[in-house]
């Protein structure tokens, strides 16, 4: 029989995702053209991702079935046996037989035709026994990290952190948002232009409702608004809310001269560009060429053409000659606060990987700091959870840096407050210590980080 093109489209992502080390979301957005159909696109995301969030449970459910350890099995054979156990699993409008079928021919069709019959009996014991509790099936003894890692997909030595550092129940808590399917959120680039460009993608079958806590803000669900008539004419972007928030802490006026670190993939430099003017110097850096090659053409695609791109290592002493009144610094980090929409991070990262991401960007706000102008603002930022991360970084720099201030949490509320929706409390989107910080299940934003400091005039 033949295998469905959304189920396809799943099972090769999978395969690259483990193999090249790829981002799924990245791969998805270049698969799923306006070619394929918009039931296959929405099939096709929903296993691709439904399986990353839930890898480490279906693993133990293939492991109970087949009374053999997934890591143990060729790559092909186990990604199709996860996602023939997720459609019976997760996806109640799926007959049994099409699960069980199709991840037997596309084992077939990955030329593993020996392990047919071996997938076959796996997925039926899974089909026989899916409204099982998981929880029933996971021994009682093991340590309630351990328990949790299976019960909810995530590493083990992860949720130890995160109970240590958010108790129990907002633990948990996290632990849910990131196995649920995150909202898409995006802005408006032309205020004037928002009731037609709502009527455009709603004839697209894209359901669009106001944002949560930003006014030019939205958020969409159904059809594909990466191929919409709205998207391709650069009239809005994709970003997530609390993304949207971090540049709008600089505080940018027009004519302010302005630096963006580490920028791709340019979202929040478009808002940066966009308060500075047209006169001002933007400059925006990446450490990679085919980066700064993106950047190049989302900014051509929403008609922005004064950012000035540069590769720079931020790690090092920066290469410019002047002083910039605002400076970005959105650093390379974990990603711990987007688990959700990149699953295949909590899968890679590494207890270890923590400390190598501290001292990058310690290095790299060292080298911002030294490019701010006196009575300049800088804002340090990331998408991590992490205290080593986050406060970690800004209490090492600024215990070495005395000419640097923490900017007080009134004036950065002060600073966002023009862009707030009607009714949104800037209040709890800070922490006790002032920072900026976004808490996925509280906001239902991605989990971001940020701190504004100025330099003493």
């Amino acid at each position: 029989m033949p295998v469905s093109q959304a189920r396809q489209i799943a099972f090769d992502i999978l395969s690259r995702v483990e193999s090249q080390g790829a981002f799924a979301s990245d791969l998805l957005h270049a698969e799923l053209t306006a070619k394929i159909k918009s039931e296959d696109a929405g099939l096709a995301t929903e296993l691709t991702m439904g399986v990353l969030r839930q890898q480490r449970l279906l693993d133990f459910l293939i492991g109970t079935y087949a009374r053999k350890r997934s890591s143990a099995l060729d790559l092909e054979v186990a990604i199709a046996l996860r996602l023939g156990v997720y459609q019976l699993r997760f996806l109640d409008r799926i007959p049994a037989r099409a699960a069980v079928n199709e991840s037997v021919e596309l084992v077939k069709k990955a030329r593993k035709r020996s392990a047919t019959t071996f997938v076959n009996a796996v997925l039926r014991r899974a089909a026989e026994n899916s409204q099982t509790p998981v929880a029933s099936l996971i021994p009682g003894d093991l340590p309630q990290a351990e328990h949790l890692e299976i019960l909810y997909s995530h590493p083990a030595w992860l949720i130890e952190r995160w109970l240590k550092e958010f108790g129990e129940w907002r633990a948990i808590l996290m632990l849910e948002a990131n196995n649920r399917a995150p909202e898409t959120a995006g802005a408006f680039a032309f205020p004037e232009d928002r009731e037609a460009d709502i009527k455009s993608l709603e004839r697209e079958g894209i359901r669009i409702a106001p944002g949560r806590w930003l006014r030019e803000a939205f958020r969409a669900a159904g059809g594909n608004i990466s191929n919409s008539v709205v998207f391709r004419k650069g009239h809005i972007s994709v970003q997530d809310e609390a993304s949207q928030i971090v540049p709008r802490l600089l505080h940018v006026e027009s004519g302010d001269s302005v630096l963006d670190l580490c920028a791709a993939p340019g979202g929040k430099t478009m808002t940066l560009a966009r308060a500075a003017g047209p006169g001002a110097l933007v400059v925006a850096t990446d450490v990679h060429a085919h980066r700064l090659r993106e950047m190049r053409a989302q900014f051509e695609r929403v008609h922005l053409n004064t950012v000035r791109l540069a590769k720079v290592d931020a790690t090092r002493p920066l290469p410019f000659r002047q002083k910039f009144r605002r400076i970005l610094v959105d650093a390379p980090c974990s990603g711990t606060g987007t688990l959700a929409r990149n699953p295949e991070i909590r899968w890679r990262l590494k207890p270890d990987d923590l400390a190598e991401f501290h001292n990058r960007q310690v290095a790299m706000l060292v080298s911002a700091l030294a490019q701010l102008e006196d009575g300049g603002r800088l804002v340090y930022s990331t998408c991590s959870l992490e205290f080593e991360e986050n406060e970690g970084v800004i209490g090492e720099v600024l215990s070495k840096w005395k000419d640097f201030r923490r900017v007080p949490r009134a004036e950065m509320e002060a600073s966002i407050a023009p862009h707030l929706a009607t009714g949104a409390n800037a209040a709890s989107l800070f922490d006790q210590t002032g920072a900026f910080h976004t808490f996925p299940p509280e906001q239902q934003t991605d989990g971001f980080f940020a701190v504004a400091l100025e330099k003493r005039a």
